[in-house]
């Protein structure tokens, strides 16, 4: 069994072709290749901005309610907002909110889970430039968020979330950035959506079965069939194979059609599999889950730590195994508050009720904070501590001598977690009894009473870890004084922190 090496990384991969930030990060292993029988879901969320935790509860609405999507004339494609009906009812759900994403109107959200063990991930999927520049201005639709949480108020499957992507693009249009693809999975197999842009409301959908891996960075669909509409491992628009004729990129009466190869990327060096990817490929990772099986859910958080994968641009990190006829406030959930290369997996459920102020939002890296004042609503929970910053800080200490501190910090990292581990192996089953007996607020309170200590304990433990490797640095030597007057940077894309030992020819030998 072998994963992928948290220290060191071969000198080749620090030529590896870097792609745009803003992207993402989603994993899918089936349920015959999970140590537990249930579907496994592994991600990170890429964005400059904030990232809190939400717990939203289920709500019904009222007839003529309405809800607002869509983009701004601020998005790099300008768009213009509108409203669409909102649904009589929508189910409880725990997402990784976040506030920046120009011409994308906070708060946003990647996905999540939700009541039903649904799960969504959002990741990036750029589409070849004739559809970007085929879009009409101003655009109107439904966003990549928006499908997001539409999909967890909404769906009790995951078939059901890619039948109601493809309804709401119908109905309402499709706004985009360039092009997107949505990992939606439930106890059961996995679902690839990808949509594209160019204002014909195009879409497309995969399934991912029991015995499926697949990674998606960015995301991915290969070959379609003729038949797809008919076919239940296929989905898409009725326009998927005839927009590809009227515009010459397939032949008239195709059996297939390579969504990649005809709707994706036209790049030099682009491939579904090994294109496009920062430091190691979608197939290298593909190929280490496959060989873990049976994949645990200790192995797949290893994955989403990878210092490849969870650097500076991690916002947060999640891992969830849905299983089969899970009680609505026992659906699991391990969510890092940022990069988890430096930061714990804490479980939540879904039955907690209360998050703790300091995972909620902060002025941290959210939009607008350096050219506004707090609310003052706000003022509490702003004068807590920020779990997003703590280990933010964590990262970047680290990061000052990965080889010295980074096996460090793992080994508690992974450490604290087999503790949850052991705690959650006697809360579940308690709280199952309590919900048998008719106590489901009892169970309730245990929940909420494990998940939100285990979280101030992770930040305890963050505390310790920060002072040890600051003092450490101190009294060896020193804080490196900054080079340059610019403390952002200057280039989207631009790696300026992370822990790989070789990414950085210009750090010293002894500092890696």
């Amino acid at each position: 069994m072998q994963r992928l090496d948290l220290v060191l990384v071969s000198a080749s991969l620090a030529l590896a072709p870097v792609s745009p930030a803003l992207a993402s990060y989603a994993f899918y292993v089936g349920k015959n290749l999970t140590e537990g029988g249930g579907v496994m879901i592994g991600g990170t969320g890429e964005e400059v901005s904030s990232h809190w935790l939400e717990i939203v509860p289920a709500q019904a609405h009222d007839d003529g309610e309405t809800i607002e999507v869509g983009v701004t004339e601020a998005a790099s494609i300008p768009g213009r907002l509108i409203e669409i009906p909102q649904a009589s009812e929508t189910f409880r759900y725990l997402s990784m909110s976040y506030s920046d994403y120009e011409g994308f109107p906070a708060p946003l959200t990647n996905g999540g889970i939700n009541e039903h063990s649904v799960a969504v991930r959002d990741v990036w999927a750029p589409n070849r430039d004739e559809l970007v520049e085929m879009t009409p201005t101003p655009q109107e639709g439904l966003q990549y968020s928006d499908l997001a949480r539409l999909v967890l108020e909404r769906a009790t499957t995951a078939r059901e979330g890619v039948e109601l992507i493809g309804e709401l693009i119908a109905e309402h249009g499709y706004a985009t950035y360039g092009g997107n693809t949505h990992l939606i999975a439930d106890a059961d197999e996995g679902w690839v959506v990808w949509e594209f842009a160019g204002g014909q409301g195009l879409w497309a959908a995969e399934r991912l079965g029991p015995d499926d891996v697949r990674v998606l960075y960015p995301g991915y669909i290969e070959e379609v069939p003729a038949d797809y509409l008919d076919n239940p491992d296929f989905a898409g628009s009725e326009n998927l194979f005839g927009f590809a004729v009227e515009q010459g990129w397939i032949e008239e009466g195709a059996g297939s059609l390579n969504v990649f190869e005809v709707y994706g990327s036209q790049g030099d060096g682009d491939e579904a599999r090994t294109g496009g990817y920062k430091y190691v490929t979608q197939a290298e990772i593909e190929d280490e889950l496959a060989g873990m099986e049976p994949v645990t859910v200790t192995e797949m958080a290893a994955m989403v730590r990878d210092p490849r994968i969870a650097d500076d641009e991690a916002g947060y990190g999640q891992v969830a195994e849905l299983v089969a006829d899970t009680d609505p406030d026992l659906v699991r959930i391990w969510v890092a508050p940022t990069g988890s290369v430096t930061a714990p997996f804490n479980p939540w459920w879904l039955g907690v009720r209360q998050v703790p102020p300091q995972y909620a939002q902060h002025r941290y890296l959210t939009k607008d904070a350096a050219s506004s004042f707090l609310n003052p609503d706000y003022r509490d929970q702003e004068a807590t501590e920020f779990a997003g910053r703590t280990f933010k800080r964590l990262m970047y200490l680290t990061c000052a001598r990965p080889g010295a501190y980074l096996p460090i910090v793992v080994e508690a990292l992974e450490g604290f977690e087999a503790q949850s581990m052991e705690g959650v192996s006697w809360v579940e089953p308690a709280a199952r009894a309590l919900i048998g007996a008719g106590d489901r607020d009892g169970a309730v309170s245990l929940l909420t009473h494990y998940a939100t200590t285990r979280a101030d304990e992770a930040l305890e433990m963050g505390n310790v870890m920060v002072d040890a490797l600051e003092g450490h640095l101190h009294l060896t030597r020193g804080l490196a004084d900054p080079e340059g007057a610019l403390i952002n940077d200057q280039w989207e894309g631009g790696e300026t922190v992370n822990c790989l030992a070789q990414a950085d020819p210009d750090r010293p030998s002894d500092e890696q």
